[in-house]
């Protein structure tokens, strides 16, 4: 029974597509379930046909019904493809399985603010296994018995090309891309192309302690420069003698402070006056909450200056393993005579089903479901530290990513309030790793992710750091 309300600020579509859809999501329209004909439906609802077929039509799109023509809609298996709901107890029993597998390894936290897995219930489950299946019945499927391209699939690397020029002002060919098997891989690439170079490489101060990893293995010389309230110190890099650079512009990691499009035209004058390259490690630009997305630096460079890097961690799910970059043009021949014995990183199998789920808009329909709850989760974050915490912390670099800062006024030092969270089984993360001056660090800073909690969790865990900090002193 399906009831909507004429009149109301809710479109008539809207109303009967949110219906079926929590009917399919909590298994009152199980499996197999015909849906009643958009004829039929619309004439007991007294609405216009093509309404009930747009609700339809976008219950198809989303993975909840399959249309088989001729015949009709048809409810398909939903119970593990519940994103972000409580309508669904299948999948609460599993993401209760893999937080218990969670705290196994980490048995002391009952709640983790961490920035860098996410939610089990975020992926999509049983659209992925539809794609693996159709992936699998492909012409293509030959190609799992192949070694294949280096670069990545042609399809996917187009869909890539499309996904970067629209969101992010990225323009480029299929052939400037080249998949990574995640970023670490993404920057041992970079280097490799650069070893005859100065070996020399400024990075953010504080900054992604992974890619120093990397340029450390690979003996680039680090120079660590720091960030101010506008990104990197652009004075100081002018200083060094490095023609290389890593930085993240839109969303810096720690500090989450956005590079202003001044400072961005500086650096790219940089870059083309020292013949340099820049990396722009464009991480988690899906996620802002307030404002509009900030344009990547790629889209202001006309010069050949950026090497742009996107990864499908922080949105789909870091288990994919699955980064890429785009080359200047310039680069792309020097690529390929270095990398002309190599074969591809990542499976021809992945790389399909990512492809058909970009292919078909499932991306980009993910993206604005996941940005939505993790908006949710970051107001819930930003109003329990308000309520509970007060004018004793100030929280810097919110409103984007999965994580921010929090500053404590009195000057707390991180080790302390890491201990007495851990007391109260709250993880909570230092700085420290971040920097590679260690003594340049703030210690009255930690930083805390939102990736893993529901909001009930958050709460709960802001509750119990007010009690770990501020009732026991």
């Amino acid at each position: 029974m399906i009831d909507i309300t004429m009149g109301s600020n809710v479109s008539l579509y809207q109303q009967i597509y949110e219906q079926l859809k929590n009917k399919i999501i909590s298994g009152e329209l199980e499996e197999g379930t015909r849906l009643t004909s958009t004829r039929a439906l619309a004439k007991n609802l007294c609405v216009a046909r093509n309404t009930v077929e747009s609700s339809y039509a976008q219950l198809c799109v989303e993975g909840y019904v399959s249309s088989k023509p001729g015949s009709g809609y048809y409810v398909m298996n939903v119970a593990d493809d519940s994103l972000f709901t409580d309508l669904a107890p299948p999948m609460e029993k599993s993401s209760e399985k893999v937080r218990a597998v969670a705290r196994v390894e980490s048995a002391e936290y009952t709640h983790d603010f961490q920035f860098y897995n996410l939610e089990h219930a975020s992926f999509p489950f049983a659209l992925w296994r539809r794609l693996s299946a159709e992936a699998l019945a492909s012409f293509d499927a030959r190609k799992i018995c192949f070694y294949n391209d280096k670069q990545g699939e042609p399809d996917l690397r187009a869909e890539i090309t499309k996904y970067v020029r629209d969101s992010r002002g990225v323009r480029c060919t299929p052939d400037q891309v080249v998949l990574c098997c995640g970023t670490q891989h993404a920057l041992d690439v970079i280097c490799t192309l650069f070893h005859d170079g100065n070996r020399k490489v400024a990075v953010e101060e504080p900054g992604y302690d992974g890619a120093k990893i990397i340029f450390k293995k690979n003996d680039f010389e680090i120079l660590s420069i720091p960030v101010g309230p506008e990104g990197i110190d652009l004075d100081e890099l002018e200083r060094t003698s490095t023609q290389l650079t890593y930085i993240t512009p839109s969303h810096q990691f720690p500090t989450g402070v956005v590079m202003p499009i001044h400072k961005r035209v500086q650096l790219l004058q940089w870059a083309t006056k020292r013949d340099g390259i820049i990396i722009e490690d464009d991480y988690d630009s899906e996620f802002r909450y307030h404002t509009r997305p900030i344009p990547s630096l790629h889209s202001t460079d006309t010069n050949g200056r950026v090497i742009y890097k996107g990864t499908f961690s922080k949105s789909l799910s870091p288990g994919l393993r699955m980064s890429y970059i785009i080359l200047p043009e310039w680069l792309l021949p020097k690529y390929h005579t270095i990398f002309a014995g190599y074969n591809a990183t990542i499976s021809w199998f992945q790389q399909k089903i990512i492809s058909l789920y970009m292919e078909r808009g499932h991306w980009e329909r993910h993206i604005r479901k996941v940005c939505l709850h993790n908006k949710k989760k970051h107001d819930t974050l930003i109003k329990a530290i308000h309520e509970q915490l007060g004018d004793r912390v100030r929280i810097h670099g919110n409103n984007a990513g999965l994580h921010f800062l929090l500053e404590f006024v009195q000057g707390e030092k991180q080790e302390w309030l890491i201990e007495k969270a851990r007391e109260h089984k709250v993880r909570v993360y230092p700085t420290l790793p971040y920097w590679h001056r260690k003594e340049r660090c703030r210690e009255n800073f930690i930083l805390m992710g939102f990736s893993m909690l529901s909001e009930k969790e958050i709460v709960e865990g802001i509750a119990l750091l007010k009690k770990a900090w501020f009732e026991q002193q």
